[in-house]
């Protein structure tokens, strides 16, 4: 072997790969030394490199015009397993959290990769602390009149009334009506008192008042607002039954009055039946109508009973109804009204033919008187209630007391 590099044929000609021509042969160029390892080569012309270096004649592609392709994120790989060829096996006492690192081998210790899934659940279970929902307002802590209906319930009992909800709680749902009621209540009763000594005719005019004011407070009592309807053909039965006592005469008056009452029963019976509401609608319209009605026409009994039995009766309800007004205990409070009823009958029994006799004939009116008063304070009543019902159902309910008491004693 020799160290001399290999060298080509001197004679051999090569063809050109384009044109197909031979090439003439090319000079034998001078060696380069050559370099060891770790040792830098240079060239002593600057361009003598370039007749080693390729030339691609062909047409290329532009690379400096291509978006260059960024590496994938090692972040967004980094919960994938490794790929050992089987399927990794998790332990049962930790379940791994969205976005940890799964464990590097099969045979990881569970302990070891619990702790790793609890430092990568700690941040989001701090992240948010829970915040306790504030505690809605306690009902009884609502004043009376705020509002119509409880607070809505997930349960679907969503609205209750304020009456529905103290029965619930355990508190009375009944109102009585203030002073301002009870002042009403005795200006009326007075001009009744007095009227009734004047004459009929005088009498009819606060009396009509009363039955108006009873019509329509009866059916708010009831919830039933606006009920035009019925308030009317309560109003103009009491106006039929007036009509027809001033007609009969006193002596006729039960005639008059319960001969009304019975064809009023009857004509809110035919009107109800021809309503197209829902039955239930109906039934309590027809009840609620057919008591006011009664309360109205018997109110006429003011109208037909001896003027002096009126006269007192009226003031004693006055009084009684301003006594229940004071800011007394219920029992104290009616013990007292009873006793001013009492008082008051035997004053103006004294100005009248009655005499003494009229502490007996006040006190059962005031019983009477109490009782629709009493009703009229019932299941948490409007201010509305207070000035209608409030005031006109103590004379309308203590129109049968005078009439009967008054024919008694006389």
């Amino acid at each position: 072997m020799t160290d001399q590099p290999y060298q080509p044929y001197q004679g051999y000609e090569g063809y050109d790969p384009h044109t197909g021509q031979p090439q003439p042969q090319q000079p034998p160029q001078p060696q380069q030394q050559q370099a060891w390892p770790g040792q830098q080569q240079g060239y002593e012309d600057p361009q003598a490199h370039l007749q080693y270096t390729q030339q691609w004649q062909g047409q290329t592609w532009e690379t400096s015009v291509q978006p260059p392709v960024a590496a994938p994120d090692p972040a967004e790989t980094a919960y994938l397993p490794p790929q050992t060829g089987q399927a990794p096996v998790y332990p049962a006492a930790a379940t791994p959290a969205y976005g940890a690192q799964l464990p590097p081998e099969n045979h990881a210790p569970a302990a070891a990769w619990q702790q790793q899934a609890q430092a990568a659940q700690a941040p989001a279970r701090h992240a948010a602390p829970y915040t306790p929902p504030a505690p809605e307002p306690d009902p009884a802590d609502t004043p009376e009149g705020a509002t119509g209906y409880g607070r809505a319930t997930l349960a679907g009992n969503a609205r209750i009334t304020d009456a529905q909800r103290a029965r619930l709680e355990g508190r009375s749902p009944i109102i009585d009506p203030g002073m301002q009621p009870a002042a009403l209540t005795a200006l009326l009763g007075l001009l009744l008192s007095g009227t009734a000594a004047v004459g009929s005719y005088a009498l009819l005019v606060p009396l009509v008042v009363l039955q108006a004011v009873t019509a329509a407070g009866w059916f708010r009592l009831n919830g039933m607002w606006p009920a035009r309807q019925g308030i009317a053909l309560a109003f103009l039965g009491a106006l039929v039954s007036d009509a027809a006592l001033l007609v009969a005469g006193r002596e006729n008056a039960p005639a008059a009055i319960l001969g009304t009452l019975g064809v009023w029963v009857l004509l809110c019976l035919v009107l109800q039946l021809r309503s197209h509401a829902d039955p239930d609608e109906r039934m309590y319209g027809l009840m609620a109508t057919v008591a006011s009605s009664a309360l109205a026409v018997l109110a006429t009994g003011h109208l037909g009973a001896d003027p002096d039995a009126v006269s007192v009766g009226t003031a004693a309800v006055a009084a009684a109804v301003l006594a229940r007004a004071l800011p007394l205990p219920t029992p104290a409070s009616v013990v007292v009204a009873l006793l001013a009823a009492a008082g008051a009958g035997i004053a103006v029994g004294g100005m009248t033919g009655i005499g003494a006799q009229g502490a007996l004939l006040g006190a059962g009116a005031a019983v009477c008187a109490l009782i629709g008063h009493r009703v009229a304070a019932y299941d948490y009543p409007s201010r509305f209630v207070h000035f209608t019902a409030g005031v006109a159902l103590p004379l309308a309910a203590a129109a049968p007391a005078v009439y009967v008491l008054g024919r008694a004693l006389a």
